[in-house]
């Protein structure tokens, strides 16, 4: 017997109990209904039918809840996973430069300066560039690639909102009296410039006699290869622009078409650029002569001359 059976003759049994019975004239029993009573109600719920649905509907329930459960467990994980990412970004846009007077974009993985160890063919310059002996350098060489990334002066009254901010900035009209030009006669300039100085960088170059000619884009990476997005005042800011600018004749074994406007790399220690930069220059310029302006000991490379107070 099935249970749709079943169910039918528990329906019909209780409909008896509840009505009088009578045999029509054709010997067809039929039921006289009257009003069930509370007993009969009992009577169904008790039946197959509807234990098992009240069975399923508490199963149903508990899975709903279970799955509710693990839903919000799944969530708290994620939560804890994304905190633990953007935790090491948090830190280094927080902690304060280390006050060289020079560097100026606030990237501080708390690198330990004293421990580094310099590239063997690297010519430190140890030096404030705002009263270090140009002349005497321009006479010793000229150069066909200079690099640098200068501190630049921070517009707003809260231009990093909430980053602690250790070093000197410096102004436009102190940048500008760099003696780049006695540094070079032919060849490029590379300068790093944040999102309100690009006017002033174009002037720089203007003034300094070169042209605009490209640009490099830099965007940020954390060690899990996401985007590393820092403090900005509409926008976060993952990425730097490095100005490019030419100046008289290509140098000696000039190329062209080489490399990529764009890098994605790490961000590291301290004002510290990524490397592919270097690359990109001296795969420009083979065997040329190099100058970074505002370096760092992390800066430091071979075959380049950094100058720099905190060498």
């Amino acid at each position: 017997m099935s249970l749709f059976d079943e169910v039918i003759m528990t329906d019909s049994g209780n409909d008896s109990e509840s009505g009088h019975s009578s045999t029509a004239g054709n010997g067809t029993p039929t039921i006289t209904p009257t009003t069930r009573t509370s007993g009969t109600s009992n009577n169904n719920a008790s039946s197959p039918s509807a234990f098992a649905s009240l069975t399923a509907g508490g199963r149903l329930a508990k899975l709903l809840a279970r799955e509710q459960e693990l839903i919000k467990t799944l969530e708290e994980l994620t939560r804890e996973i994304e905190q633990l990412e953007k935790a090491p970004e948090e830190d280094e846009s927080s902690k304060a430069s280390a006050g060289n007077g020079e560097e100026g974009d606030g990237d501080d993985e708390g690198d330990d300066l004293e421990e580094f160890e310099a590239p063997e063919w690297c010519v430190p310059i140890k030096a404030n560039v705002m009263t270090y002996d140009w002349d005497s350098l321009a006479a010793e060489c000229q150069f066909d690639v200079i690099l640098m990334d200068p501190p630049w002066q921070l517009a707003t009254h809260a231009p990093t909102r909430g980053v602690a901010i250790a070093y000197q900035q410096l102004p436009d009209i102190c940048i500008e009296e760099l003696p780049v030009p006695k540094l070079s006669s032919n060849g490029f300039i590379f300068i790093w410039v944040i999102n309100n100085k690009y006017a002033r960088a174009f002037d720089l170059m203007r003034k300094w006699g070169y042209s605009y000619v490209d640009d490099i884009t830099w965007v940020k990476q954390t060690v899990n290869r996401r985007m590393a997005k820092g403090h900005g005042y509409y926008l976060q800011h993952a990425k730097e622009t490095c100005l490019v600018g030419k100046k008289g004749e290509d140098p000696p074994n000039c190329r062209h078409s080489i490399g990529s406007d764009v890098i994605f790399s790490e961000r590291r220690g301290q004002s510290q650029k990524p490397e592919e930069l270097y690359e990109m220059i001296e795969e420009l310029v083979p065997n040329g002569r190099y100058l970074e302006i505002f370096g760092r000991k992390n800066n430091l490379r071979d075959y380049w001359v950094t100058v720099g107070n905190e060498l």
